[in-house]
């Protein structure tokens, strides 16, 4: 160009165009960029409304926001019922570093900024708000910050917490996509609940009727530890309790299905006192935030339920979580409580067919013990009477035989009135000495290996004081016992009969047996021959390879001498 030619200007026109043309090119951009941010909202969404797990969706709204926004870091703070936070799901921290810093946050500084005023708050840097409380050893440095809540239908739920964008702050925009997607995730929140409450109340609703047929049909295990192993599993409990009016645990499962508690603790203790006096059906209880942050190995140190059971004598349902998971929900309480209705009635229609059993049984025996005596008892009577007429009229050998034969039907007699007043015993709920000492009895066969064979003669109920049967069948028991551990017998019998205002009873039985003076195990026969003493009777022991027989009597009356007590 030559140096000496006057300047040459652009036309204006055409400059006016290329200041049209790099706006429009600019306003091009923004719209490719917010439709491309729309794009990406629109993607988040769907991602979070396509998860009915509330754990999932918590997780997802957190990754969808972050990458939403381009954040490093995201964290979903769920807020608890007594303030502060009950969960906390992150995301862009490493996990060794988390587990480096240790316990997560529990709603202060900033974040419990959001919590108390639940409106978005942003900042370029978090040194410059005086609410920042600062951050832990071994946490990696932050900047920016982005807090926006998040709302279900009128409940605030919980906050989102962004921080670091990268490549600059946050911008005004991205407070509004990071809203719009709190809303979106206010909806998704609420199906995955609903979702799960439905799910929660089919598998309530299965094990109620599983509870009912398993307690209708004669289950081998207990009412009550069915009940806690259901409500471990239903109500995402680690621990379950029945507690009784003295605060004593009548039963107690954990997740392995385990008996893991004796003692309540003390915290645990006022709380089920407190649902036995309050008059409310449930009461929930959680140790507070920083509680909650730490673990126990111990029972009933994070939140806990205690719920009433309807029963007679009352009960109380004390179910547990371990100190780190979230405190126990009002549709928890609820369901359980329902749970809780249903096993009732279910125990009591249980318990009405039983007593209905019982009747049927009762009204049996009774029939059984009424042919007996009117029937049978009476027939051998009969017959005996005969044998008694026929030996009068005979002698020699014919007339020892019906001798015999006689004694035989008073023998078969006097068992079969045992039977009967057992039968009748039973059936009316009587606790006379006969039916203790059959009792007795029957508690022994298990060891003795079969049923010793126990007769009565004379007046017995009526016969002993309260004090006298307690000693009778002690000494009973103790004999018994002697007999299952060291006799080897096979048969045995228990005779206590009343004659001459005298109580006497006899066990013997065909095993091995001993030296009474030699035995190495004195103690036992020395306390027969101690209560006898004590009560002015008397013993005798009588043992050879044959058998043994223990005869130990007392006097009825207070003036009564003194027995001698021996053994041969």
């Amino acid at each position: 160009m030559d140096a000496d030619a006057p300047p040459q200007f652009p036309d204006p026109a055409h400059a006016e165009f290329d200041s049209a043309l790099a706006a429009l090119v600019t306003q091009a951009a923004l719209v490719l960029k917010t439709q491309g941010r729309l794009h990406a909202l629109i993607t988040a969404n769907r991602a979070i409304t396509e998860e009915l797990n509330l754990s999932s969706v918590l997780r997802t709204i957190v990754d969808a926001a972050v990458e939403l926004v381009d954040a490093e870091y995201g964290a979903m703070g769920v807020i608890a019922t007594h303030g502060g936070l009950e969960q906390f799901i992150h995301v862009g921290m490493p996990v060794e570093t988390a587990a480096r810093i240790g316990h997560l946050p529990e709603g202060h500084g900033l974040l419990g900024a959001v919590i108390q005023d639940p409106q978005p708050i942003r900042l370029d840097s978090l040194t410059d708000d005086p609410r920042s409380s600062g951050f832990p050893a071994e946490h990696p440095p932050m900047s920016s910050f982005l807090g926006v809540p998040v709302r279900v239908r009128d409940e605030v739920f919980g906050n989102l917490y962004l921080t670091n964008k990268r490549g600059g702050s946050f911008s005004a925009e991205d407070e509004q996509l990071v809203t719009s997607l709190a809303s979106t995730a206010g909806v998704a929140i609420e199906n995955a609940r609903l979702y799960e409450e439905s799910r929660s109340r089919q598998a309530w609703t299965a094990a109620s009727m599983e509870f009912t047929n398993a307690v209708l049909t004669d289950s081998a295990e207990s009412a009550e530890t069915f009940l806690c192993r259901m409500s471990v599993d239903l109500a995402g409990a680690d621990v379950a309790s029945i507690i009784d009016e003295d605060r004593h645990v009548v039963t107690a499962r954990d997740t392995e299905d385990d008996v893991i508690i004796d003692v309540l603790p003390g915290r645990a203790r006022r709380l089920a006192a407190a649902a036995f006096t309050s008059g409310v059906d449930r009461i929930a209880d959680s140790p507070g935030a920083v509680a909650t942050r730490s673990r126990s190995a111990e029972p009933y140190t994070g939140p806990m339920l205690a719920v009433r059971l309807p029963l007679a004598p009352p009960r109380v349902l004390l179910l547990g979580r371990s100190p780190e998971r979230p405190p126990f929900t009002p549709f928890d309480a609820r369901m359980t409580t329902d749970f809780c209705s249903q096993v009732a009635v279910a125990i009591e229609l249980a318990a009405a067919r039983e007593n209905q059993e019982r009747l049927v049984v009762m009204e049996d025996r009774g029939r059984i013990a009424r042919d007996l005596h009117d029937h049978v008892i009476q027939r051998l009577f009969a017959t005996g009477l005969d044998l008694q007429s026929l030996a009068s009229a005979t002698s020699g050998r014919t007339n020892d035989i019906l001798d015999n034969a006689i004694e035989s039907l008073d023998a078969s007699i006097t068992q079969i009135r045992t039977v009967v007043f057992a039968l009748t015993g039973r059936s009316t709920g009587a606790t006379g000495l006969r039916l203790r000492l059959i009792t007795l009895a029957d508690e022994h066969s298990g060891a003795l290996g079969f049923s010793p064979a126990v007769t009565f003669t004379g007046a017995i109920d009526h016969a002993a004081t309260p004090a006298q049967a307690d000693e009778i069948l002690a000494v009973c028991r103790e004999a018994l016992s002697n007999v299952a551990r060291h006799a080897h017998a096979t048969t045995t019998s228990v005779n206590l009969s009343h004659q001459d205002e005298t109580l006497r009873l006899t066990i013997s039985d065909d095993g091995r047996g001993f030296v009474p003076d030699d035995v190495a195990r004195r103690s036992g026969i020395a306390n027969l021959e101690q209560r006898a003493q004590r009560l002015r009777g008397g013993c005798v022991i009588d043992s050879s390879a044959a058998g043994t027989t223990v005869r130990w009597w007392i006097p009825l009356s207070a003036t009564a001498n003194s027995g001698g007590t021996r053994g041969r």
